[in-house]
């Protein structure tokens, strides 16, 4: 079986209430959102059921968020309505927000996913 710990007590705690697989994927998103900003602000809201991750401490620095549902992991990206999806991975009809359903590992370690999360703190960083 992969990871499922992330070695964050807090974000850990907060999976514990998951299946192993979700938690997996989960740890992997969380993986790939580091990998493109190691110094994110991660802070969990365990009454809304969902990681945030931001360039500061408000929310308006957010540029992801995990969001484990029962089967699947969602990844939510800020200003996911700009974003180049040459894969079409994108859901959701919100006016900015987009999301990913990640329903395995390698799902949440694919290069588009990465390029999406990179796409997306780009984005902030450019103001949008």
């Amino acid at each position: 079986m992969a990871n499922t710990k992330t070695g964050d007590p807090a974000v850990d705690t907060f999976l514990k209430g998951y299946s192993p697989q979700v938690r997996e994927i989960a740890v992997k998103a969380r993986e790939v959102i580091l990998s493109v900003l190691p110094d994110a602000n991660e802070k969990v809201y365990p009454g809304w059921k969902v990681i945030q991750y931001a360039t500061g401490a408000d929310m308006k620095s957010v540029f992801a968020a995990i969001s484990p549902q029962r089967e699947r992991v969602n990844l939510g990206l800020a200003n996911g309505v700009d974003l180049k999806d040459p894969d079409g991975l994108l859901e959701g009809a919100g006016k900015a927000i987009r999301h990913l359903k990640l329903t395995s590992v390698d799902a949440a370690g694919a290069p588009a996913v990465r390029e999406l999360v990179r796409g997306a703190l780009q984005a902030l960083r450019n103001g949008a």
